[in-house]
């Protein structure tokens, strides 16, 4: 399944400009809007999962952050990232590794955020769903903090023609369990490049034990 959904990600990465992808952001302004609510040092460790062609991570290297970790599935989707980058790509952590059988992200030293758009929904089955929230358990510090945006309940049912998972709050509240306390959600209309619309959940949880 894994080989499956890397060959899926990396066909889509080189087929596609990367501005025409339908989650492409010219500006994560929702993503910013709640990392900037943490109070983050700049020497915060910042994991974006799903990182893709992300323009996060450049407006994170522009803020001044030193500690930045870029995950995907496709080595391919990172490759664009790096080559946008220039020589900033060597201020970046780089992992391609897989959230539902991690293997070198269960290496990582405690994080201070775990920042994920769009990637979660994709965990259609019960079993991924659950390593994935593990990984967050294990990885993020107390005192640290999680984003989550993903399909909201009203969302589309499919993207990139696989099937989604789609979430409020409350289903992420229990999903994370009782360690994490919700600070901050809003649904979230997304316009892709194309003009369609995606309705998103957008969510920040501290981790309080």
């Amino acid at each position: 399944m894994e080989k499956d959904l890397k060959h899926h990600w990396d066909t889509t990465y080189e087929r596609a400009k990367i501005e025409k992808l339908g989650w492409y952001e010219e500006s994560p302004g929702p993503s910013l809007q709640l990392i900037n609510k943490c109070n983050f040092t700049k020497s915060a460790s910042l994991l974006n999962v799903g990182a893709g062609a992300s323009t996060l991570i450049d407006e994170l290297l522009k803020s001044g952050f030193e500690n930045i970790i870029a995950n995907d599935l496709s080595s391919k989707a990172l490759d664009k990232l790096k080559l946008r980058l220039g020589n900033d790509e060597s201020k970046i952590h780089w992992i391609v590794d897989d959230l539902t059988q991690p293997k070198e992200l269960n290496n990582l030293e405690p994080i201070d955020l775990w920042h994920d758009r769009a990637v979660l929904h994709f965990f259609y089955k019960e079993e991924e769903q659950v390593t994935y929230f593990n990984l967050i358990r294990k990885l993020v510090k107390q005192n640290g903090f999680v984003i989550i945006a993903a399909f909201n309940l009203n969302g589309a049912t499919k993207c990139s023609g696989l099937p989604v998972f789609r979430f409020d709050e409350n289903i992420l509240q229990e999903k994370l369990g009782g360690s994490f306390q919700l600070i901050e959600a809003f649904n979230y209309t997304y316009t892709m490049p194309m003009g369609e619309t995606r309705e998103y959940v957008y969510t920040l949880f501290k981790r309080v034990n």
